[in-house]
C-alpha cells in the first residue's frame, strides 16, 4: 500500500470516522429475517459458486450471466448487484489506469446501497449494513485509485459507520469480519509507519495488527463472499508490510492455482517466486504471462508484460544469456513507457541491468548512455541513481 500526504489525510479522515461511530448501537435482525438472510443462505451459495469462480477466473462474460439470473431471482436484495459490481471491478484491477468500466462499476455500487437501505431499515439490519459497508468500501477503493480523495474520504467514512454497526454480530457470518480485519491491521500499521502522527492517532480507535491477520485468514477459511477478497488482501501484507514472502507466497501459489487465468494473481505469484530466488520457476510463469499479452488474453496487459519481462530479463543475464536479456529488458521499458510507468523500480532496474550487460560486452558508451537515463529518471535517493552514478565515476 503506496501512502504519500493525500493517502495519510485519507485514512486519517477515515479512521475518524470509525471513531465516532465506534459506539453506535449494534444492529438487530428485524422480525422475521430468515427470508431476506440470502448472505447466510447455503443454497445460494451452492447456487452462485461457479459464477463466483468464472468472475476470479476472469471469465466475466460467464459469471455476468449467472449473476443475472440471481438478479431474476431476487431482484429486491444486493448481494446479486454487489456481485455484478465486483464483476466489473476486477477488471479494473490488473491495470487501475483504465477507466473504461468506472461507471457500470459505481452503478452497480448505487444500487446496491439503495436495495441495501430497505434491507436494513425493514427487514435484516445486520445484512443490510453489510452490503452498505461494503458498497462504500469499494467505491471508496476506486475513488481513491482515481485520485478523487474527497469522495474517497466520504466513502469511507460510510463504510466505517455501517461496519461498526455490524461489529459484535459475527456468529451471523464470517463475512462480517472482513472490514474489521483490515481496519484492526491499518489503524495499527499507520501509527507504526509514520509516527508524526501518532499524536493525531490518539484521538482514533486502536488497532490490532496481529488481530486483523488473524481475522483475514478466519475469513479466507471460513467465509464464502469475501474468501477470495481476504486472500488477496493476506497476501499483500504479508509480501509488502510484513515482509514474509514464505507466508504470501503459500497464498499466492493457492491463488493462482485455483483461478489460472487471474491475470492479476498470475503477475502476482510470478513476483513472489522472483522474491522468493525461485528464478527458473519465476521465468517459467513470467513466460506464461507474455504469451498470453501477446494473444490479447483477458486481464493480461502492460503492466503484467513490464514485471514479467524485467523477471524474464534477469533470469536471462543470470545463465548469462545476454541478448535475451537485452530483448527482456528493452521490451520491458517498453511495456512500461506505454503506460507511463517510467518513473517506477522495474523501469530503472531495467536501465541499470543494461547497462551492467553493455559494459560486460565491452560497449562502455551504450553503458553511460543507460546510467544517465537512469539518473535522470531516479530519485536521488533511489539505490538505481546512487549505483548509476558509482558506476559513470568508474566509466
Amino acid at each position: 500500500m503506496k501512502l504519500n500526504v493525500k493517502n495519510i489525510t485519507l485514512i486519517i479522515l477515515i479512521l475518524h470516522s470509525a471513531a465516532v461511530n465506534a459506539q453506535r448501537q449494534e444492529g438487530q435482525p428485524k422480525g422475521d429475517s430468515a427470508r431476506y438472510s440470502l448472505l447466510i443462505n447455503p443454497f445460494i451459495q451452492i447456487e452462485s459458486t461457479e459464477a463466483i469462480n468464472s468472475m476470479y477466473n476472469f471469465e466475466f462474460e460467464k459469471a455476468h450471466s449467472h449473476f443475472n439470473y440471481l438478479q431474476k431471482q431476487y431482484p429486491w436484495h444486493p448481494l446479486p448487484y454487489l456481485l455484478k459490481g465486483l464483476n466489473y471491478w476486477w477488471r479494473i484491477v490488473p491495470d487501475y489506469d483504465n477507466d473504461t468500466w468506472d461507471q457500470e462499476f459505481l452503478a452497480y455500487m448505487d444500487t446496491t446501497k439503495l436495495l441495501a437501505e430497505h434491507v436494513q431499515k425493514n427487514y435484516n439490519e445486520i445484512e443490510g449494513s453489510f452490503f452498505l459497508a461494503a458498497a462504500y468500501a469499494f467505491e471508496g477503493r476506486l475513488y481513491s485509485e482515481r485520485r478523487e480523495y474527497r469522495k474517497a474520504a466520504l466513502a469511507g467514512s460510510r463504510s466505517l459507520k455501517y461496519l461498526g454497526e455490524c461489529r459484535g454480530h459475527e456468529e451471523y457470518s464470517p463475512e462480517l469480519l472482513f472490514g474489521d480485519a483490515l481496519f484492526n491491521y491499518y489503524a495499527e500499521w499507520i501509527r507504526e509507519e509514520y509516527p508524526l502522527l501518532r499524536p493525531i492517532m490518539m484521538f482514533f480507535p486502536k488497532g490490532d495488527k496481529e488481530k486483523g491477520i488473524q481475522q483475514l485468514k478466519e475469513v479466507a477459511r471460513n467465509a464464502f463472499y469475501s474468501r477470495t477478497e481476504a486472500q488477496y488482501y493476506l497476501m499483500r501484507i504479508l509480501a509488502t508490510e510484513e515482509n514474509d514472502i514464505a507466508g504470501a507466497l503459500q497464498v499466492g501459489e493457492y491463488l493462482n492455482s485455483q483461478f489460472p487465468d487471474n491475470a492479476y494473481f498470475h503477475r502476482y505469484y510470478a513476483r513472489l517466486l522472483y522474491q522468493s530466488g525461485r528464478y527458473t520457476e519465476a521465468g517459467n510463469v513470467s513466460l506464461e504471462i507474455l504469451q498470453r499479452i501477446d494473444s490479447m488474453q483477458t486481464g493480461y496487459e502492460a503492466h503484467s508484460g513490464r514485471y514479467a519481462c524485467f523477471y524474464l530479463g534477469h533470469v536471462s543475464e543470470i545463465k548469462r544469456n545476454y541478448e535475451a536479456a537485452k530483448a527482456y529488458y528493452q521490451r520491458g521499458l517498453d511495456f512500461s513507457e506505454q503506460v507511463g510507468a517510467t518513473e517506477m523500480g522495474y523501469y530503472f532496474y531495467s536501465l541499470l541491468h543494461l547497462g551492467r550487460i553493455a559494459e560486460k560486452e565491452g560497449n562502455p558508451e551504450l553503458a553511460e548512455e543507460y546510467y544517465k537515463r537512469v539518473k535522470k529518471r531516479a530519485k536521488r535517493k533511489h539505490p538505481t541513481h546512487e549505483e548509476a552514478r558509482e558506476r559513470l565515476k568508474d566509466l
